[in-house]
């Protein structure tokens, strides 16, 4: 049996070129979020947000979505952010969450305030509204507009 020198070669350039990119992926998750502050916010639903979800301002991403608990006395989502470390947020900075497409696909949408006091290190957003769930919106346009039609059709009788 005689070893082909070439598909021996290409053989090590294939795993090369796999264990490069198995690096620069690895390296490239591991940097995105691992820089900053931790604050919180608590919302009454939570709804398709999860951890590692983006956090963003005006549509550029500022951190990710550390972790998701339960306040057992509350009942209230808490949500751990990890912001960058050079994103000074106002204490008056309010958190929704909102819908990326129609299809599903939740993240942390941050409107700073105007106060002069920055919130620091595991302290806590105030100003939250929870996430919009689609099907519930649906469900009162179908039925709204139900009503709006027996409503018309018993004032022109």
């Amino acid at each position: 049996m005689k070893i082909n020198v070439l598909e021996t070669v290409t053989g090590a350039l294939v795993i090369l070129i796999s264990a490069a990119l198995l690096f620069f992926g690895y390296a490239s998750t591991q940097h995105s979020g691992s820089e900053g502050y931790k604050i919180i916010a608590k919302f009454s639903k939570a709804d398709g947000l999860n951890e590692g979800s983006d956090i963003k301002i005006g549509g550029i991403r500022v951190g990710t979505v550390a972790k998701l608990r339960l306040d057992p006395n509350r009942y209230t989502a808490i949500v751990e952010m990890l912001i960058n470390k050079e994103i000074k947020l106002p204490t008056d900075t309010s958190a929704s969450i909102i819908s990326e497409s129609l299809l599903g696909g939740k993240y942390l949408d941050l409107q700073p305030g105007g106060d002069e006091e920055m919130l620091k290190d595991g302290e806590e957003i105030s100003h939250t509204q929870s996430s919009v769930i689609l099907e519930s919106l649906i469900g009162q346009f179908i039925f709204n507009s139900k009503d709006d039609k027996s409503k018309k059709t018993k004032k022109a009788s």
